[in-house]
């Protein structure tokens, strides 16, 4: 189901400092973050019609150029004048730099458009706006930006993201391109970076660089890939999203002005991580727009296809796998929609929501396109249908702008630290009591009142925000597991301690169920709103409402079981025999 998002209260998202997805970890619940559902700006909308109606009518007409482009691993150069013709470079640079300035929701939703028809197309265009010019929209300074955003809307510059490296991939702490500070204050920048994103055809590189300055270890950097020094290798030959342009980006001796440096010297790490927080919803549309493509091109052969005398859309298994895959889209949709909206309004804390719907989204795009494979059978398995492609093309979403298994780590940590925080705050109260009594008591006393609260229910943290009628009840699902991820993140730090950090089996556990809280509550929001302003599709989202939070609740009553009675130690004892023994070593007897 494609619906547009509903109208929140003016001024919705007051709390700006605070963390929707974090505070679950201490059982709260900001209805004011997420009630009631958001609505793409109107300035916004307007726009979107017209751009999606063009894309639809340049990339359809283009289906099996699109194809042979992936047969050719390489998008042609007169095919990327095309997309600098329609603006798509321009996407979200502010209008006085000659871009269109899109909120993240409207970039999000373009994208979508694009990846409906082609996931290449879509990187071509979010490598460039989400992360490879996002930097200096974030950080730049206006000479900067006088000088090359411009450039960037006009796509006269393509821009690309460098940080990968051989040894530094999820762990960017450790690139070893160096840039040295000349006595003139320009610096040299030396180093190779991997698997870069339209590194074949950017003029514009965002590169981090290790400086090892007394202000920090890691600066980013401005590049242009016209200075003597800068060269790119080959193209690559990928699994999927081949017709994108990925190579290698080599620096040698280059010469970076002063002036170039992005952000604040020394501080580089933080530049990378805010780029990829804040570019997540892009990568969130295309899995978004990916899925709408595979459900209809799945009900479309499901009622096609006839077996035993009838459509394969009668047999129960079918049906099954329709309804999950529309389940798995209208909740990435809302959770990618809610994310962008929290961007768009000032939210400076949403890095834990733009993992989880990054981590969402991926995992359920993949997820449809296995199914929408197999009821399509042995026609899913042929190079002249659509679905082997889209298989290929979606499989590098969960890998790359951080991979899904270091994203839950990252959501599980940061719910944990502030949880953790908070442990550390009660045992310096403790003394506090007798030096500073009105300081201690109430640290004492909030952290009283929420064990209590989790003890006994009295208290619970609950939805305000006045839900229609038949998604109360599913509301209290919500409200009950928002109190045991905080149960479940106290005792395990009152249990590990510091070395909470090396427990990744129980950190995925509590990611987990962090994931089901707040893309449960996005869906219950977008549910919510439809069905009050009586949209044609509100019965079906309160239906998918109801699938999604049952199974999300047997998903985290699992995952809560889990963080106690467990085979880890097992699991652990024989991944360490194979690795010891090289791989599978029992012979068949």
């Amino acid at each position: 189901m494609s619906t547009a998002p509903t109208a929140p209260a003016p001024g919705a998202a007051p709390l700006r400092d605070e963390s929707a997805a974090k505070q679950l970890f201490f059982g709260n619940i900001l209805d004011e973050q997420l009630f009631p559902y958001p609505q793409i700006r109107e300035r916004d909308r307007e726009m979107l019609g017209a751009m999606t109606d063009a894309i639809d009518q340049f990339l359809a007409d283009k289906a099996a150029e699109l194809k042979q482009y992936d047969r050719d691993a390489e998008q042609p150069a007169e095919f990327i004048q095309a997309l600098r013709d329609m603006g798509l470079f321009g996407l979200i640079i502010p209008e006085q730099y000659g871009g269109l300035e899109l909120s993240n929701g409207a970039y999000a939703r373009v994208l979508g458009q694009t990846s409906s028809h082609d996931s290449s197309v879509s990187l071509t265009i979010g490598a460039h706006s989400s992360i490879g010019m996002k930097g200096l929209l974030l950080f730049g300074n206006d000479e900067q930006k006088q000088r090359y955003l411009p450039r960037l809307a006009s796509g006269e510059l393509i821009a690309a993201f460098c940080l990968t490296e051989s040894g530094a991939g999820s762990d960017a702490a450790s690139i070893r391109t160096r840039a040295t500070r000349n006595d003139d204050g320009n610096w040299t920048l030396t180093g190779e970076k991997i698997w870069i994103t339209n590194g074949g055809i950017a003029g514009f590189y965002t590169v981090f660089a290790r400086t090892d300055t007394p202000e920090g270890k890691i600066t980013a950097f401005l590049v242009e890939a016209g200075w003597p020094g800068v060269s790119h290798g080959p193209h690559e030959d990928k699994m999927g999203i081949r017709a994108s342009s990925t190579t290698t980006v080599a620096f040698s001796d280059v010469r970076v002005p002063a002036e170039n440096v992005l952000g604040p010297v020394g501080k580089g790490f933080k530049v990378a991580m805010s780029i990829l927080n804040s570019g997540r919803t892009g990568l969130g549309g295309g899995a978004v727009g990916g899925m709408r493509t595979l459900l209809r091109l799945a009900t479309a052969q499901a009622k096609d296809r006839q077996q035993f005398g009838k459509p394969i859309a009668e047999f129960g298994l079918v049906r099954e796998k329709i309804a999950r895959m529309t389940v798995d889209c209208f909740a990435a949709e809302s959770t990618v929609w809610m994310v962008a909206h929290l961007i768009d309004s000032g939210c400076t804390d949403y890095s834990v929501e733009a993992a989880i719907s990054k981590v969402f989204a991926s995992e359920a795009v993949q997820r449809a396109s296995y199914e929408a494979l197999q009821i399509a059978a042995g026609n899913g398995f042929m190079r002249e249908f659509p679905y082997e492609q889209i298989t290929r093309d979606t499989r590098i979403l969960s890998i790359f702008e951080g991979t899904n298994e270091i994203l839950r780590l990252y959501i599980a940590l940061s719910g944990l630290k502030g949880v953790g925080a908070g442990l550390g705050e009660l045992k310096a109260a403790v003394g506090d009591i007798f030096n500073d009594p009105i300081k201690g008591f109430g640290v004492l006393g909030d952290y009283t009142a929420r064990r209590v609260r989790e003890a006994t229910g009295v208290g619970t943290d609950r939805i305000v925000y006045p839900l229609a009628e038949p998604l109360r009840k599913l509301a209290a699902v919500y409200e009950k597991y928002a109190v045991e991820l905080s149960k479940s993140s106290d005792a395990l730090l009152r249990q590990h301690g510091k070395a909470i950090a090396d427990q990744q089996h129980a950190q995925k556990r509590i990611a987990d169920i962090a994931i089901d809280l707040f893309v449960g509550l996005c869906v219950l929001s977008r549910a919510d709103s439809l069905l009050k302003q009586q949209h044609p599709a509100a019965t079906q989202a309160v239906e998918i409402a109801g699938l999604f939070t049952r199974a999300a609740r047997r998903r985290m009553a699992r995952n809560r079981r889990g963080l106690e009675r467990n085979e880890d130690a097992q699991t652990e004892r024989l991944a360490a025999d194979v690795l010891a023994r090289g791989g599978y070593a029992w012979d068949v007897i």
